[in-house]
């Protein structure tokens, strides 16, 4: 499941294939008439098939995991965000190092929140059968002012495929586990893994056009301190990250960290896919238009 054709765009053409392919998104609860004139045909849902599905961001905790046991202080817990920081000030400490590194980009289009931060998604960790390693996270999390590496979102896959996350200290039936891995069951979420395999892993040239009920388990991991805790799934207040401006980025743009806002808009072509998440447009509260 890896991006067979390198830093290479994928194509708008192959883009609208895929989109126009998952029927699902194009009308959630809305009605056409049949080709004969004849009764309103109901379009498939969204959310058909997928109980726990919602149009809002949504998640839910992945079988058998728990947060209840987790402390910021605990050894296990204090071991691994320390391999994360060393991690991404040794060899992802920025923007610039992610790309260099195979790193892809994704800005959320569909969150209504906190849109100061981006995930950046590794196709080879991903597709690797490392689950919570510090040195292969699957995604890196940026701070989009500084353009600065701030922590990693942990995925549960092998080979690309999900699978059942592991603790991160305690066995299953002790009092004090912390496994605080969770699944995202709402629209936007889900809609950025969709996204993720299309446009990078290229999953609609196998015909798979499938639009998940669940992404896979995720586990966010701060290397900045967060006033929550270590393993909160949104992101510190920006004046909580103290992170200067990242050094003048190598590849071809105008664009300066800590004046200009890490986007799409700041990032060569090459680094672009030709349909960005922002053209998936949410009309209201009855479906996504795809642009058709």
């Amino acid at each position: 499941m890896h991006d067979s054709d390198g830093d290479l765009p994928v194509s708008r053409r192959a883009l609208l294939r895929a989109s126009a392919g998952t029927v699902a998104l194009s009308a959630v609860g809305s009605a056409r008439a049949d080709e004969d004139g004849g009764e309103p045909a109901v379009a498939p849902r969204f959310d058909q098939g997928c109980p726990d599905a919602t149009l809002e961001p949504g998640m839910a905790h992945c079988e058998g995991t728990s947060m209840e046991g987790c402390a910021d202080d605990h050894p296990a817990t204090t071991e691994l965000r320390s391999g994360v920081a060393e991690s991404l000030e040794s060899r992802f400490p920025d923007a610039n190092a992610l790309i260099d590194a195979g790193f892809k980009p994704y800005f959320d289009t569909l969150e209504t929140g906190d849109d100061s931060w981006s995930h950046w998604l590794s196709p080879d960790f991903i597709g690797d059968d490392d689950v919570l390693n510090p040195e292969r996270p699957e995604s890196v999390l940026v701070d989009n002012e500084s353009w600065r590496s701030m922590g990693v979102m942990f995925i549960a896959t092998r080979g690309g495929e999900p699978t059942e996350p592991p603790a991160v200290y305690g066995a299953s039936e002790s009092t004090d586990r912390c496994s605080p891995w969770h699944a995202h069951t709402g629209l936007p979420g889900r809609f950025g893994w969709w996204y993720y395999q299309q446009a990078y892993e290229r999953e609609f040239e196998g015909g798979d056009l499938e639009f998940p009920c669940r992404t896979p388990c995720m586990l966010h991991v701060w290397a900045v301190d967060h006033p929550e805790s270590v393993y909160t799934h949104d992101a510190p207040p920006q004046e909580d990250r103290e992170l200067s401006p990242a050094d003048d980025p190598e590849f071809d743009t105008d664009a300066v960290p800590g004046e200009d806002e890490l986007g799409w808009d700041v990032l060569p072509n090459s680094l672009v896919p030709e349909r960005t998440p922002d053209e998936f447009s949410l009309p209201g509260p009855f479906g996504i238009d795809l642009g058709l």
